[in-house]
């Protein structure tokens, strides 16, 4: 078996990964406990130790106007199916 001696040869500039692409980027968030980032899949925080709940409220973030223009909304689609 013969091996190639590419190995040595060096990279073209084409061949050299970008500085800004890098395979170790994790996507963090903010701890809702003590505000420490800690990896977005992490199940309990390793500075506060306390548990990461996902907050899956469709309601939380949401200003008051925008919670009555849906509710209104749909009040008055349900209305407008009944009436016509």
């Amino acid at each position: 078996m013969v091996l190639s001696d590419d190995f040595n040869d060096p990279l073209d500039d084409r061949e050299y990964p970008d500085p800004d692409e890098t395979e170790d980027d994790f996507d963090v968030v903010p701890c809702p406990h003590c505000g420490q980032d800690v990896f977005e899949d992490s199940v309990q925080c390793p500075y506060c130790s306390q548990y990461i709940t996902s907050t899956t409220n469709p309601w939380s973030g949401r200003p008051t106007w925008w919670i009555v223009l849906g509710i209104a909304g749909v009040v008055l689609t349900v209305l407008a199916i009944l009436f016509s």
